[in-house]
């Protein structure tokens, strides 16, 4: 569906500043959320909140549906009395911009133990029909995940294919036995979520009470070492003797890498799907919708047709193309839950096909800026070939900050893009950008916080294809100035995406 004319920020919630080393939903998130507001923006986009595996990555989660505890505020917990000041007393002095996540992890986590313990023993009889009430309007996914993570526990961390077969192919006395011996395991993985979407949820009220839409991003795919896999392993193409994906998802050779991306995640068995009418699908969309206001499909063009890639193979060199029902898919999801407030992530390989299936349903799709002045008038990720009904970004969370890509491209690049320009600014080319983005026809504009702040390469959130490393800038909360934050508004206001003020 189109969207009105407005702006916002790419920022995900680890980014914000935190004694705790990592960002998370406490008042950080409510100052950032004042800014937003001050410099009239009316969009905060995040990245993928589920609770994140090997390599930190938010686009490889334990769950499609749960929530990262690791964003769980502390401070939020001493408020309802669940932590005490001391329980603060030892922390260490974490890295000022950037997240160490082997030192963060332990720390958080022992916090939120502590929190659970005394939750047991303090809440009061509201507390605990809330979260009663809680695990039962979440059943349908939370009791998986919360099982499939006491068991992970159990098993030292080890994926859940390796386990005992028969707590991997879930045979129903093997449940029952994990249900009755990891009690105290299972109420704290429920206890965490209840946190996290009662945190989460009054974030997002502070946010819409401001006018500000909250833009979550759904990956195509989810992690092979999930809960959901383990719990719905018929919707995936799994080799059936040890439960390794048996076609490999990920994308042929590209901007990003020469050999491709082997993402490793399973593909799905859309056979199966269409056979439950897209049951699954349409849960995690709802599950969605209750906590972000427009969603992102990243990798869009894989509802059209898939990369797939054979087990095995150490490369996405040697895939395929194989047709996907996404016609079929949001037409259900339409059918159950209305029209969508979709984005389509739709950068890559994309044919006629792709642009049909996105243009059926309005879903706007995206331009980035970063990929426009390698070529020629015909490009269209140029401003004046955009179409309205779409989203422009200066570069996205797999991009090189506006900064850094500047300093390291190519001259031809340069020189069309400062042709395209006619000058650099004095305030720096992250700011020509920006104004770029802003003035074009596109109804969204959204640009990442690290191009507002004017920081390079350090600042980059991701490199594709690198499997460390990733996902660790973080700011100061003195950087956000008033002097920033009025540019952003002026011009905002200038072309024409300011909220409009009664």
């Amino acid at each position: 569906m189109p969207f009105s004319r407005s702006s916002g920020i790419l920022l995900h919630p680890t980014s914000f500043p935190s004694r705790f080393g990592i960002g998370d939903l406490g008042l950080e998130a409510y100052k950032f959320i004042d800014f937003l507001e001050k410099s009239y923006q009316k969009i905060w986009q995040v990245l993928p909140l589920g609770p994140t595996g090997y390599g930190n990555s938010p686009y490889m989660c334990y769950s499609a549906m749960a929530g990262n505890p690791l964003l769980i505020s502390p401070e939020k917990l001493l408020d309802e009395g669940l932590l005490a000041e001391e329980d603060f007393a030892n922390l260490p002095a974490f890295p000022a911009d950037t997240i160490d996540f082997e030192r963060v992890t332990p720390i958080k986590i022992e916090l939120l133990k502590k929190a659970c313990e005394n939750f047991k023993t303090k809440a009061s009889p509201i507390q605990q029909k809330e979260f009663a009430g809680f695990c039962d309007s979440k059943a349908y996914w939370l009791d998986n995940y919360a099982l499939f993570m006491a068991i992970k526990d159990a098993q030292d961390g080890a994926s859940w294919h390796t386990w005992e077969p028969e707590l991997a192919k879930r045979e129903p006395e093997a449940l029952d036995r994990a249900q009755r011996q990891l009690t105290t395991s299972i109420f704290y993985y429920k206890f965490i979520q209840y946190q996290f979407f009662r945190q989460w949820s009054e974030l997002k009220s502070y946010a819409n009470m401001r006018d500000i839409e909250i833009i979550g991003d759904i990956p195509i795919y989810v992690s092979h070492d999930s809960a959901d896999v383990w719990a719905h392993p018929e919707t995936f193409r799994l080799d059936e003797k040890t439960g390794e994906a048996a076609l490999m998802a990920g994308v042929p050779p590209d901007y990003f890498s020469a050999t491709g991306q082997l993402w490793g995640n399973p593909v799905y068995n859309w056979e199966e799907l269409q056979k439950q009418d897209f049951k699954w699908w349409v849960q995690r969309f709802e599950a969605m919708l209750d906590y972000v206001d427009i969603i992102r499909i990243d990798h869009f063009r894989g509802f059209e047709a898939y990369w797939a890639v054979k087990q095995g193979e150490e490369t996405a060199i040697n895939g395929e193309w194989i047709e996907a029902p996404g016609e079929e898919l949001f037409d259900a999801i339409k059918q159950k839950l209305g029209k969508l407030p979709v984005l389509a992530e739709d950068l890559g390989v994309i044919t006629p096909e792709v642009e049909a299936l996105r243009d059926k349903y309005e879903f706007p799709g995206m331009k980035v800026l970063q990929f426009a002045f390698g070529s020629d008038p015909g490009n269209p990720f140029l401003p004046f070939n955009y179409p309205r009904n779409a989203v422009v970004y200066t570069g996205t969370h797999d991009n090189d900050t506006t900064v850094g890509w500047f300093n390291t491209s190519g001259d031809s690049e340069k020189q069309n893009l400062l042709l395209y320009l006619g000058c650099i600014g004095p305030e720096g080319i992250h700011w020509d950008l920006i104004r770029l983005a802003l003035s074009s026809i596109a109804n969204q504009a959204i640009i990442p916080l690290q191009d507002i702040l004017g920081l390079g390469n350090e600042a980059r959130m991701n490199f594709p294809s690198k499997a460390e490393g990733n996902w660790a800038w973080c700011y100061q909360p003195e950087v956000l100035t008033e002097e920033i934050g009025d540019r952003l508004k002026i011009l905002t206001q200038l072309y024409g995406r300011a909220p409009r003020r009664e």
